[in-house]
């Protein structure tokens, strides 16, 4: 009796079937599933509604987890590994263990599988793309999840190749404050660069590497599923490991990507979908407030974000919008928190600053850029003021978020370029200014 009972217990806790999907490969390939599912009262704003999980198997065996973080019917591409000749089987389960209470009915209304051979296009891309175990307890809790990997593809010395594995999670639950991630870096999510592989001509692997605690760099020596590296998130900002627990784990098909001329988040302006789901955690999570204060920011749709690229050296940037008021302009500081807040990369860059009450970048009638010396590190001198420098080529974009959280189009760009003076006046540009030959809304730099 006791026995019948342990099997019925364990009957009724067993992910329920939705769906099973029957293909054959005529060859050895990679396979990728594009899921398309849908959650009747998922929001992963609201607490115990956050999102159902799906449980993948592949021909009898466990595969990965699927959190349908965005709660509307939507497709995820997962990686379903390599495999061979022959009939297979995926079966999608709900795991209600694991899904929030109020999720509602789940459906899976389609699945596609697509397939990719050793030697044809995009093979190594999705070949080596790693498998994350989450961070245990974080899908628990519907936080940090992965929403979303892409692969950049470099050259290299001697015909090699370095790809590049980059992962947008909903946000860090450690690490980088909010406030702080917004002011500069221009978003809630916190984007990593997980695993980076070197094949040469033939496509052998030269050199593996992962981006683990602290973000220090190290080889590779974990376990593989094929090519796959199987990776661990390890830390609350979202560093792996190449061993660990063994959590439930989502293998995202990495989108193939070309960071040129941009930052990073380009890849959610491709995807605007991640800044809703961002935004709804950090809402969740209590980290938006009325009257915000250290780790804590308004709402992200009150900020305006730019988009710059520049050089710097030994030195700090940031950025103020001016708004018109009766009295003259009212000047929103992307440092207010202080020059911890001040951007400290160069290259193509994003920042942010909260706007005024009901106020939309479209408002803004100047944008102005300041520099200065960098802070001294531990156990450093201070450096002389001015002794670093500073450059601004080029603003691409300046936009906010609409009501549905996501990007609006862009109010400025510009491209004539300019010096900074360090700790000095600062660079100013008109916003809404006729077009000049430096790009639209272009004016000189203020006197020095």
């Amino acid at each position: 009796m006791i026995a019948a009972m342990g099997a019925l217990a364990l009957l009724l806790s067993a992910p329920l079937p939705l769906r099973e999907h029957a293909f054959r490969l005529d060859r050895e390939a990679e396979a990728v599933a594009t899921v398309t599912a849908s959650c009747e009262r998922c929001d992963w704003g609201a607490r115990g509604r956050e999102a159902a999980v799906l449980a993948l198997d592949v021909d009898g065996v466990p595969s990965q987890h699927l959190v349908l973080f965005r709660g509307a019917t939507a497709e995820y591409r997962v990686l379903l590994g390599p495999l061979g000749v022959g009939p297979h089987r995926l079966t999608i389960a709900h795991d209600a263990r694991r899904s929030a209470r109020g999720a509602g009915v789940v459906r899976v209304e389609g699945v596609t599988i697509e397939t990719v051979g050793d030697g044809e296009a995009g093979y190594d891309a999705i070949a080596h793309a790693p498998i994350l175990h989450t961070r245990p307890g974080s899908l628990g809790r519907f936080s940090d999840m992965p929403l979303l990997a892409w692969v950049e593809t470099h050259a290299a010395a001697g015909g090699r190749r370095e790809l590049r594995y980059s992962v947008v999670f909903s946000h860090e639950d450690g690490g980088t404050p909010v406030d702080r991630l917004m002011a500069t870096w221009g978003r809630v999510t916190d984007i990593e660069l997980v695993y980076s592989v070197e094949l040469d001509a033939a496509g052998r692997v030269r050199r593996e590497e992962y981006q683990g605690k602290d973000h220090v760099f190290a080889r590779f020596a974990g376990r593989k599923e094929g090519r796959h590296p199987v990776m661990h998130v390890v830390t609350k900002n979202n560093m792996v490991a190449d061993r660990g627990r063994e959590t439930p784990r989502v293998a995202p098909a990495p989108v193939p990507f070309a960071l040129d001329g941009v930052s990073r988040e380009a890849v959610m302006d491709a995807h605007p979908w991640t800044y809703r789901v961002s935004a709804q955690e950090v809402r969740r999570q209590g980290l938006v407030a009325a009257r915000p204060g250290r780790r804590r920011i308004r709402d992200p749709r009150r900020f305006a974000t730019l988009e710059a690229c520049g050089e710097l050296r030994d030195a700090r940037v940031a950025f103020d919008l001016g708004f018109p008021t009766p009295d003259g302009l009212r000047w929103a500081a992307s440092d207010a928190g202080g020059e911890d807040f001040r951007v400290a990369r160069d290259g193509c860059f994003r920042a942010a600053v909260a706007m005024p009450e009901n106020a939309t970048p479209a408002d803004a009638r100047q944008l102005r850029f300041r520099a200065y010396t960098r802070p001294a590190r531990r156990g450093e001198k201070p450096l002389p003021r001015g002794s670093g420098s500073a450059r601004i080529d080029r603003v691409t974009r300046v936009f906010g978020l609409g009501p549905d959280d996501a990007p609006g189009p862009s109010v400025f760009r510009w491209s004539a370029g300019a010096d900074l003076r360090l700790d000095g006046l600062p660079l100013e540009l008109a916003i809404g200014a006729p077009a000049a030959a430096g790009g639209a809304g272009s004016v000189p730099a203020s006197p020095r």
